[in-house]
Parts: C-alpha cells; structure tokens; sequence
C-alpha cells in the first residue's frame, strides 16, 4: 500500500477536515481568511471544523505567554508541500513526538481560531523532504545565490527567504493544520535530527488569513536532546557542532514545554501572533 493509501487512511480515522486531502494549503489559507467552508478540487464543500478534540490545557501549564513570539527567517527549504494532515511521519524513523501549539494573538492573549499553521524539519540524518540533495550537502536550494562555506550535511544558521523549488518528490516530515476554537492544532512526527551549523529545531509557519503572519522555530531543552540524539537511529552520526547556546537563531523563548510519554514525547508551546502587524 503507498504513502498515498496511508495518507488518506490517517486523515479519514482523526477525521481531520472531511475530504481535505484535496485541498491545497493556497485554498485553505484562502478559506480560512473568513469563510467557513471551501470547495475542494473534486467539487466538493468542505467545512472548516476544529482539528483536535482532546483537551490540551494541562499541557499548555507554565507554557503560557502573551509576549510577541520572535519571528526567524523561513529558510532555504520552505516550500508549500500541499499537505494537510497531523501525522507527518509517512516511513521516517525516529523518537515519537507529539507536537501541541497553540496560536494566541499577542495583544489580547485570545486564541486564534482557523489559522493556518505549517511545520517542517528534517528527519533522523538531517535531511529535508524535497531537498535532499541539497540538504545532505550534495548541492545548494535553488532560491538564490549559493551559499560560501557550507560544510557536508546541511547548511549553516539562517539562509533564505524565498520559497524552496523541490528537487524531489518527497514530502515526508511536512505538514499543516487548522487551528481549532481554542487556537490549538497537534502534529505527531519525530524527534529532528541534525546537522552541521545549526541546533535541532522545528520550523513553524502561521497564516492568519491570506498572509504569512509568523514564521518561527521552536526548540529543546539540551539534556532531551543529549538523551534522543543516544538513541538509534540518531546514534549513527557523531560530530554534531551547534547546540542551543551556539546557535545564532535560539532564543530561551522558543524552547517548548517537553514531556515525556508511554511511546514518546510530548511538546507543547504558545505562538503569540501579531496579525494586524502593529509589532505589539
């Protein structure tokens, strides 16, 4: 059975959005600008109801800010992966990482509901879905000018802010959702490997209407990483050269609340947005 048949299965048992899967992220954000419903590729109508129905307050404990979440560059392997689904993992190995975020408005701290909200990062050995070669260190993202000094696997912190152009047809450990009421959305992928430059880390992306209106990353506490970076299969590269402190990028405030589960971990953060762009 493919990746598509495994797809479809996910997206009918969490019963996501009905018939979503043939909707891509340009429509949904499009929808999600003010409209409660959109009409798929197939002709049908599909209602923008709440992605996630379990309670994740508890979760959310100490996780709680309304300080304006630190906005980063997108990077060189952004690009709409037409994917709208929670569960990300397709065949990829790893640690189980359940992702809980929840967007709030960070002038008056109220979630956001129907916010359009991206993740992507790279798998186990460091490398991106639609940039593999690129990110193995085998050639540079056709985005702009090539970067000088890049060293084997990956690329250094920062570089680019212009959509990726895929060079493969991989779309593992990418993937959007609609926030629900609560403004919340959960993902469940894999603990991010790494590689040379940068610290292990996330990319978020949310779209508040039709505009890209926070693009962030979200990080972990070091002694976690130090324990799931042990394991296999992330235990067959050594060499790691950037932690959190040494990362250009990191801030304490990106960090996500992390625990620990049966099968896994859990993590969990608040987005403050700022979608009228007034900097508060």
């Amino acid at each position: 059975m493919g990746n598509d048949d495994h797809e479809g299965q996910r997206v009918s048992r969490r019963r996501l959005l009905a018939g979503v899967s043939s909707v891509g992220l340009g429509a949904l954000v499009t929808a999600c600008a003010g409209r409660s419903a959109v009409t798929t590729s197939t002709g049908e109508t599909v209602a923008l109801q709440a992605v996630t129905d379990a309670d994740l307050t508890a979760l959310f404990t100490g996780a709680r800010t309304c300080t304006l979440t630190a906005s980063t560059t997108q990077g060189p392997y952004y690009f709409d992966a037409d994917k709208i689904r929670s569960d990300i993992r397709e065949d990829k190995q790893g640690t189980k990482l359940r992702l809980a975020l929840q967007v709030q408005d960070s002038e008056t701290c109220q979630p956001i509901p129907h916010a359009v909200v991206e993740i992507w990062h790279c798998d186990a050995g460091g490398l991106y879905s639609g940039a593999e070669a690129a990110s193995s260190g085998a050639g540079t993202p056709p985005t702009g000018t090539p970067p000088t000094g890049t060293p084997p696997t990956g690329r250094p912190p920062g570089g680019g802010g212009a959509d990726l152009i895929p060079t493969d047809d991989k779309r593992y450990l990418r993937g959007a959702q609609v926030t629900n009421q609560r403004g919340i959305v959960e993902f469940t992928t894999i603990w991010p490997g790494w590689y040379r430059g940068r610290t292990v880390h996330v990319h978020v992306m949310v779209h508040v209407g039709n505009e890209k209106t926070l693009t962030t990353q979200l990080m972990f506490d070091e002694a976690v990483n130090a324990q799931v970076l042990a394991t296999q299969p992330y235990a067959q590269r050594t060499g790691r050269d950037t932690f959190n402190d040494d990362d250009s990028i990191y801030r304490p405030s990106m960090l996500l609340k992390v625990t620990r589960a049966r099968d896994g971990y859990v993590g969990c953060i608040v987005l403050n947005a700022d979608p009228d762009h007034d900097g508060a």
